[in-house]
């Protein structure tokens, strides 16, 4: 008989399940200092064929974009953009809650995974990108949140700069 633990038990899960996925994708990150002893990750991805940055944040519950940088992703009408009215509020980005909305992305691709009609939620998180600017950073157009990182087993390789989605 072979005794585990319930965390030997969900390790092996996690090894099977990442076995069972056919391919991997190696997607860059850079890293940011915010204070002495933190960082922020990004990484680029393609929405629709442009180039978006993104915050990889474990923390997110689900991808976001910011609405002004959306707009211009998708080549929206900036006066009325077509947004379907989320029935949650958001939290957190620093803010208690907020009105969001969701949008439909064509083609949404990370490294060598495209995902195609991808729903995300659309927030005005320009406070987060005039936080940046006031530490000499460029802005975000998005975050990158567990919705993706735990469907593709994601795992972060600080010494590598180096994030793996398995899919």
């Amino acid at each position: 008989m072979i005794s585990t633990t319930s965390n030997q038990t969900s390790n092996l899960l996690i090894q099977i399940d990442i076995k069972m996925k056919k391919k991997i994708t190696n997607i860059p990150i850079s890293l940011f200092e915010i204070e002495e002893d933190g960082f922020h990750l990004f990484i680029e991805a393609m929405v629709n064929g442009n180039k978006a940055r993104l915050l990889v944040d474990t923390g997110a519950s689900k991808t976001v974009f910011d609405k002004t940088k959306i707009i211009q992703l998708l080549g929206l009408n900036q006066e009325e953009p077509e947004f379907e009215p989320s029935p949650h509020l958001s939290a957190g980005l620093g803010t208690n809650t907020m009105e969001s909305n969701l949008v439909t992305l064509d083609r949404f691709q990370i490294g060598d995974l495209v995902l195609t009609d991808f729903e995300a939620v659309v927030l005005d998180i320009n406070h987060v990108n005039i936080s940046y600017d006031m530490l000499g950073h460029s802005g975000i157009d998005g975050v990158l949140g567990s919705d993706i990182l735990k469907l593709y087993n994601a795992v972060i390789y600080y010494k590598k700069k180096m994030l793996k989605l398995y899919f």
